[in-house]
């Protein structure tokens, strides 16, 4: 597994899935049931894994569920030698993150709106004190902070970070210019999962996908053989469309669940579970596959 802080390392292409966190009937985190899903997507194609992702509900977490998922999925990964990154966006989270990681995602500073100054100094202190690379989370549709091109190149010149996972949920004229001038040691992963399309087509070598826990295969062949069969593209928009029909990941937990994959569907709040119509249309959507 690439533990070395060295970019050239880090090979970030084809698609990473950022686990959920499956519950049991108690209530707590299903440990044996996050790794066999785990093993289910690398077995189909998934280049990686990210642990405590927003996918992953960590917010809701305890400090010891969160050790325990990372603790799962190390295990998983270096069984496998594919890499783990983890969810961990200050100085200290990163500092305490184990030995094995690859890399951790570094979230863009939320809500405090720091200007783009304020994030490329907060991401040059995290990146200093961790001991493995970082990718940064680029939303601001969560954040609340918008960053013009100039700053996530000078983002991508921070050493230490070797690429961006880029969600603005749109395809414009910034994107364009940011994703075809990358530094050659730098990745862009797509985090749209509706866009992985158009990413790919501008220079993105990847995607963060939580809609790849369902037709893992198919998200891997797209990033794999680029954006050209466009009956693919077609579908698996069709996936990430009924996938976020509702807070991720109240529907994708719905549909693991109804396919055997978890123990319960469970989500904690402030999320609350998916109607059942939001989850049958998934199931239609991947029965048409």
């Amino acid at each position: 597994m690439l533990t070395a802080r060295d970019p050239v390392l880090m090979d970030l292409d084809g698609v990473f899935v950022p686990l959920i966190t499956p519950f049991d009937a108690d209530g707590g985190v299903a440990v044996d049931a996050l790794a066999g899903l785990a093993k289910q997507v690398l077995d189909d194609g998934a280049a990686g894994l990210v642990a405590l992702g927003t996918t992953g509900e960590p917010g809701s977490l305890t400090e010891e569920e969160r050790a325990a998922v990372v603790t799962a999925l190390v295990e998983v990964c270096r069984g496998r030698d594919v890499p783990l990154v983890v969810g961990a966006s200050t100085e200290a989270a990163v500092r305490a993150l184990p030995a094995e990681v690859s890399a951790a995602m570094a979230l863009v500073p939320p809500f405090t709106r720091p200007g783009a100054a304020g994030v490329l100094a907060h991401l040059r202190a995290v990146a200093a004190a961790s001991p493995v690379p970082l990718i940064v989370y680029h939303v601001p549709q969560r954040t609340g902070q918008e960053l013009p091109p100039a700053a996530l190149r000078a983002i991508a010149e921070i050493p230490g970070v070797v690429g961006v996972k880029y969600a603005t949920g749109r395809i414009d004229a910034d994107a364009a210019a940011f994703l075809t001038d990358l530094p050659e040691h730098f990745t862009a992963l797509c985090g749209d999962d509706a866009l992985i399309a158009p990413m790919l087509a501008l220079g993105a070598r990847g995607a963060v996908a939580a809609s790849a826990h369902l037709a893992t295969a198919d998200f891997a062949r797209l990033v794999r053989d680029g954006a050209g069969d466009a009956a693919l593209v077609a579908r698996l928009v069709a996936v990430a469309g009924a996938v976020f029909a509702e807070p991720n990941p109240t529907v994708l937990k719905a549909v693991l669940h109804a396919q055997g994959r978890i123990p319960t569907p469970s989500v904690r709040l402030p999320l609350l579970p998916a109607a059942a119509e939001s989850r049958d249309a998934v199931l239609a959507v991947l029965s048409a596959l």
